[in-house]
């Protein structure tokens, strides 16, 4: 019976033990093998350490593969407190640096953090991390990092935007392409003891960084140039509250250039008013367009077929009355008898009144409604604003007048490019865009509507090449190009919805070569000072040099179009003679229209510039070169 009880619990102890050795081996098993990866991972966590690696933007070019943004590479400091050996060395060496102020920098230096990143030690010049690195200070760690660079300052800036200390994209191309342009950060991790000190025996492991992609905009460098040079000159001339150019390609509705003022510096946004940087006026601004919208006007009559431009006549008495208002003319006492091709060409209110009462009040707000007025164009630009139009159903005799001559409604820039580029190049209306690619759309994925007949727009582009050559227009006119286009005085509303006085904003838009047309240019200027505020007289002289210069640079060939007329005291073209092989005497006897200034010893002229049958302004100086001159 001992033997039994002694036994039994013999083999009590052995199942005991059994069961805690297959309960320690399933544990060890879940340890090893179940829970591994999630183990090791915690105990990394122990003993390693991240320090990240930011990602190279993604460069901005333009459609000619021309870098436009770009990426300056520079060092960024972080520090493992817990790594530095001569703390008073660090402190010292890191204040004299940087500039820090010591007592905050021994604060932080004391707080129980693995990695320190000081504001001012991020994206450090070469000429402070150099020497710094050079003291081979512990617990500093130089990491490769990048800074914006933008090579032509202000150039394009508002399209363009900025990024944060962090390369996040905060505003204009940068931010809505962010995701595509910030790449993927990388990291490097090192091993270190119980107390954080690194374990040199131990390899560190690095993840590299991958680069943002490149993203090509349809901006034309060179065009952008033209633009930005002009829009200088114009502030420097009239000092405007602002000013405002878009050139774009009316066949496909690509932005070639896009600019304004004020304007700002993408690596220094933070020195001027967050007004400047956050309005890209070309999509944001909204205003009263003026005679610019009276090329939807006239296309829409001849669309219609209300009016006979060259056969039929309109009398001007300098005003027309609309259920008992007086809308008057821009031009005391009018224009008298005129065709409606010259009601176009003196941009004649009343006559505009006519062909908006004939069109009607539905079909008028039914054109400008197909002309894409009166909502977002869908560029991809974040801002943009969608315009102010009249209710159809408050729309009455006086409100349809002042619509049909561009008072009363309120568009943005943007909107009047695509509508007047509808109206030139076949009646094909665009969604605009600024991004060629990658994700740029065709030219068949953005085309939305058929407005105009191709009839139509051939028309209206005879019509405008008329404004240009024989009306308010003149001042854009281009010797030896075919450029039409329709000038606009808008009065500004004020505060209390009343127009302000001697306070215009003036604009031109501009096409070229009227037989193909291959840009629209348009500008504005707002509230120019010194100056007579009508758009012939400021904005069309603007858009005429920008016009000449963009087809000159794209090699575009000259072509005889409608002959100008010219107005005292403007300048005429002439025609070069050829001087070459005169003497010197017979030319300074002889009268001409120039300025000539001769050069070297001699009695021939042996070369001159320009050559011969160049057609350039009256009074314009001429160089002729004489034999003796090496």
């Amino acid at each position: 019976m001992y033997r039994y009880r002694v036994n039994k619990r013999i083999r009590t102890v052995f199942f005991l033990f059994l069961f805690l050795f297959t309960v320690v081996c399933c544990r060890l098993l879940y340890l090893q093998v179940v829970r591994y990866p999630s183990l090791r991972e915690m105990g990394e966590d122990l003993w390693l350490r991240d320090l990240k690696l930011e990602a190279p933007r993604g460069e901005i070019v333009d459609r000619y593969q021309r870098t436009i943004v770009t990426n300056k590479r520079v060092k960024t400091l972080l520090i493992v407190p817990r790594q530095i050996e001569d703390k008073e060395r660090v402190i010292t060496a890191l204040v004299s640096a940087l500039d820090l102020d010591r007592e905050e920098l021994e604060k932080k230096l004391s707080q129980d953090i693995s990695v320190i990143k000081l504001r001012e030690a991020i994206k450090l010049p070469e000429h402070i991390s150099t020497p710094l690195q050079k003291q081979h200070l512990s617990g500093l760690y130089f990491v490769d990092d990048y800074e914006r660079e933008y090579p032509y300052t202000s150039l394009l800036a508002h399209v363009l935007g900025f990024t944060g200390v962090d390369q996040q994209g905060l505003l204009g191309i940068e931010h809505t392409y962010d995701d595509m342009l910030k790449g993927v950060s990388g990291r490097m991790r090192y091993y270190t003891d119980a107390k954080g000190r690194r374990l040199p025996q131990e390899t560190d492991q690095f993840t590299m960084p991958t680069s943002g992609s490149a993203l090509t905009l349809t901006i034309d460098l060179d065009t952008q140039k033209i633009v930005e040079r002009e829009l200088d000159q114009a502030v420097a001339t009239y000092q405007p509250d602002q000013a405002l150019v878009i050139v774009q390609n009316p066949q496909n509705g690509e932005i070639l250039a896009m600019a304004s003022r004020p304007t700002f510096i993408p690596n220094d946004y933070q020195h001027v008013l967050p007004t400047v940087y956050n309005r890209n006026l070309p999509i944001w601004s909204t205003y009263e367009p003026g005679s610019t919208f009276k090329i939807i006007t006239l296309s829409a009559a001849l669309e219609e077929g209300v009016v006979d431009l060259e056969h039929e006549h309109y009398y001007d008495s300098g005003s027309i009355e609309v259920s008992g208002q007086h809308l008057r003319c821009w031009k005391r006492g009018g224009h008298k008898n005129q065709t409606f091709l010259e009601v176009v060409e003196n941009s004649c209110n009343p006559g505009f009144v006519v062909l908006g009462q004939r069109i009607g009040k539905d079909q008028l707000f039914d054109y400008i409604d197909r002309f894409g007025f009166g909502k977002k164009t869908g560029i991809e630009l974040n801002g943009e604003a969608h315009g102010i139009l009249f209710n159809l159903e408050q729309v009455g005799p006086v409100e349809l007048a002042t619509t049909a001559f561009g008072q009363g409604v309120a568009v943005t820039p943007i909107q009047q490019v695509m509508a007047v580029s509808a109206a030139v190049n076949g009646g094909k209306l665009y969604r605009p865009t600024i991004i060629k690619s990658p994700n740029g759309l065709s030219a068949k994925d953005r085309f939305i509507r058929q407005v105009i007949s191709e009839s139509t727009s051939e028309k209206v582009r005879g019509a405008l090449e008329s404004v240009v050559a024989k009306g308010t227009g003149r001042g854009a006119y281009v010797e030896g190009y075919r450029v039409g286009g329709k000038t606009g005085t808008a009065q500004k509303v004020g505060e209390k919805g009343r127009y302000l006085e001697d306070n215009h904003v003036v604009s031109f838009i501009g096409i070229a070569p009227m037989d193909q047309p291959e840009v629209v240019v348009y500008v504005a200027i707002d509230n120019p000072k010194n100056t007579v505020q009508f758009g012939g007289v400021v904005a069309a002289p603007i858009a005429g040099r920008i016009i000449e210069d963009i087809l000159t640079v794209k090699g575009v060939e000259k072509s005889d179009g409608i002959t100008k007329e010219v107005d005292w005291p403007e300048k005429q073209f002439v025609e070069v003679p050829n001087y070459i092989g005169l003497l010197k005497s017979d030319v300074l006897n002889s009268f001409d229209y120039f300025e000539l200034s001769i050069k070297g010893e001699g009695d021939h002229i042996i070369n001159q510039r320009p050559e011969p049958g160049t057609k350039v302004r009256e009074g314009s100086k001429i160089e002729l070169l004489l034999s003796g001159d090496n």
